[in-house]
């Protein structure tokens, strides 16, 4: 396989009145073609930032991308001017936004704006695209697209306002999709259309896709590899079997742990992660999960973990991720049967 994307230390940080909030600090992965890359975490620790810098969508100010490198295909496209940026953003890498009801325009057909990416990135008349966006439509699973195609928004459900929102992304044939939550507030019945559908264009189309949620089911059922995120750093790295069978960083097993499991009575409490994510304008100086870890040792306050290989397919930043310890709290995950 051969890389799509490389995102190498990325910073992006936002100047506020309250200090300088770094979303997104020292980031890196890669994406090959064909390949699925998930990222997961809770909600602030900086995966829709990171998908805003790949696309160059970050408002500025009060935002800037302060550092690293962005390659597309080799091409660092933060070096790149706006104008082939727009070459780029929509056609050969599209994305799909976090709640189509705010994403979609509401007043334009869903016709009209699958149109509008079509008329801008690919030169073809009206009457064409108009018939392409009818067969986008269906290619979605969108009954009618005939009738869908002159209706808007409001008038379509959850699921097929998010059917509409891959459309669009999917009209000019990206080589890279990005998903932002795409089954965020959606059926769970309705989740499994969209995860499949997802993964049915990936096959038929070979693009990359790379899929931000805070739900590890998703992330088993459909990544190849998975990035786990926390407070702005990539906490672990890697194959997603050696990361759902192995994890090292207790963040990660914390996620795992919350899982509703097969074997839990109906009285008994999920297991959550005590306290919150900290402020991005706040971190502690050390290890940024320091607050809330069971494990925490005077040094991860003190010092910041370098990520380091712990396979050739697995990286983790974690002082302790070689301790016997991390195994007992593992241990609650026999049951989870997530791969």
């Amino acid at each position: 396989m051969s890389k799509l994307l490389e995102v190498k230390n990325l910073k992006t940080y936002f100047y506020t009145d309250d200090g300088v909030s770094k979303a997104v600090d020292d980031v890196s992965f890669n994406l090959e073609k064909g390949e699925t890359l998930g990222i997961v975490g809770e909600s602030g620790c900086g995966k829709s930032v990171t998908s805003l810098s790949i696309m160059r969508l970050i408002a500025t100010p009060p935002g800037k991308i302060a550092g690293g490198e962005i390659l597309f295909k080799g091409r660092d496209i933060l070096k790149i001017s706006e104008k082939e940026m727009r070459e780029i953003r929509g056609n050969d890498i599209s994305m799909i936004f976090q709640e189509p009801m705010t994403s979609l325009n509401p007043v334009f057909t869903c016709g009209n704006q699958i149109e509008e990416v079509l008329i801008l990135h690919q030169n073809i008349s009206k009457q064409d695209a108009k018939q392409k966006a009818i067969d986008m439509l269906k290619l979605v699973g969108i009954p009618a697209p005939e009738q869908r195609y002159n209706e808007y928004p409001h008038q379509l459900s959850g699921g097929m306002r998010q059917r509409v929102m891959i459309a669009i992304a999917l009209a000019c044939n990206p080589e890279i999709l990005i998903a932002d939550e795409p089954t965020t507030a959606l059926d769970v019945t309705v989740q499994a259309q969209i995860l499949e559908l997802i993964e049915k264009l990936q096959r038929d189309l070979g693009m990359g896709v790379l899929i931000i949620t805070h739900d590890l089911g998703v992330i088993a059922e459909v990544s190849d590899k998975v990035c786990v995120m926390y407070a702005s750093k990539v906490a672990e790295y890697g194959d997603v079997k050696d990361i759902f069978k192995n994890p090292k960083h207790p963040y990660t097993i914390g996620l795992m742990n919350s899982i509703p499991k097969s074997t839990d009575s109906k009285k008994s409490k999920l297991a959550t992660i005590e306290g919150t994510v900290p402020a991005a304008t706040h971190y502690p100086q050390g290890c940024h999960f320091c607050t809330r870890c069971v494990f925490a040792l005077e040094k991860c306050w003190k010092e910041e973990p370098p990520i380091e290989k712990v396979s050739n397919n697995h990286t983790v930043a974690c002082w302790r991720k070689d301790e016997p310890l991390l195994d007992m709290y593992k241990s609650v995950l026999l049951d989870a049967k997530v791969i």
